[in-house]
């Protein structure tokens, strides 16, 4: 019973320092911004990526941002659901539902309460809409971050557990990378959107574990 109570404890400290650390992060771009004291940030990333801008690059780029887009991530969501239906883990085909669909619908809800014009510059793609916090970048976050969750339980050797993380952490970060490469984001929206996707998947997570504990649905996803 105490074993239970110290992992219960040690579960709800580390879910809400991860909320807090991300609503922190998050809190700390918005104000920065609003204060006007983040263009040199901004700057100073864009300099540094657009150093290396090539022909072969930007096929790259514009490759790795499709990745991060509305219409792959929806496939990618919708599979995985069926997939995770076919096999009966219902819980689990809900959490992710819920954390990219829902997720979707925040990051519109943020665009809208900010409404952050995208960068005045010459972008190398076309991209309507508003750019704070970045879709793609809070989209990669929560899908691939709940892909990297359930292979990390789903795997038996740590070293297939913490691959599979390291790997899908580095495609998340780059898809931000090509954004702010491809002109249409500044590097605080990427920030901005990391640290939305993170405090919002966290949230997911922790409910989903929450209510994995129960036994009706434990069973389900056995």
């Amino acid at each position: 019973m105490e074993e239970r109570h110290t992992k219960k404890t040690l579960f709800f400290i580390i879910s809400l320092s991860c909320l807090a650390i991300f609503t922190w992060g998050f809190v700390t771009v918005v104000e920065e911004w609003k204060e006007n004291e983040i263009a040199g940030f901004d700057d100073g990333v864009f300099t540094i990526i657009h150093a290396f801008v090539s022909p072969k690059l930007t096929a790259l780029m514009t490759s790795i941002t499709f990745l991060g887009g509305v219409k792959w991530l929806s496939i990618c969501t919708v599979s995985v659901v069926i997939i995770l239906l076919f096999m009966k883990k219902y819980p689990l085909a809900l959490f992710v539902a819920i954390s990219v669909g829902l997720g979707a619908g925040f990051n519109l809800l943020l665009k809208w309460i900010f409404k952050r014009e995208r960068p005045d510059i010459e972008a190398l793609i076309q991209q309507g809409g508003y750019s704070f916090p970045s879709g793609h970048s809070m989209g990669s976050f929560i899908f691939y971050g709940a892909l990297a969750f359930m292979l990390f339980r789903a795997f038996d050797r740590m070293l297939f557990k913490w691959s599979s993380v390291f790997l899908l952490a580095i495609l998340i970060v780059f898809i931000g990378i090509s954004r702010i490469y491809l002109g249409v984001h500044y590097a605080s929206d990427i920030v901005g959107g990391f640290t939305a996707g993170g405090g919002w998947l966290t949230l997911c997570i922790a409910v989903y574990l929450y209510f994995y504990k129960r036994s009706d649905w434990k069973y389900r996803d056995e």
